[in-house]
């Protein structure tokens, strides 16, 4: 195994990554730090919901690539509680890893 610190944000975060994959994981850390850059000032914005953000944009480029599927619609009467379920389901898993990022 293999540290690297990236650079997100403005915020330095040590990971582990197998020997080799180095400029990898510094590559993706930059994709990241370029698309909450490019979102602007958020500044009144808690870490975990910029990660979210940039997430959600690179997971929609993604996407849009054909790179990913998307899980069936649920039905329209509930779009709205499953959509919020979703986002607070991906909050929660943004938040564990940015606690695992910073251990």
């Amino acid at each position: 195994m293999s540290n690297v610190t990236l650079s997100i944000g403005g915020r330095s975060y040590t990971v582990a990554c197998a020997e080799g994959e180095e400029s990898h994981v510094l590559g993706l850390g930059s994709l990241i730090d370029g698309k909450l850059a490019a979102m602007g000032d958020m500044s009144g914005q808690a870490e975990t919901r910029m990660l979210l953000f940039a997430a959600l944009l690179l997971a929609d480029e993604l996407h849009e690539a054909g790179g990913a599927k998307l899980a069936p619609a649920p039905a329209s009467s509930q779009i709205a509680p499953a959509m919020a379920l979703r986002f607070d389901e991906l909050a929660t898993s943004l938040e564990n890893l940015a606690t695992r990022l910073e251990g």
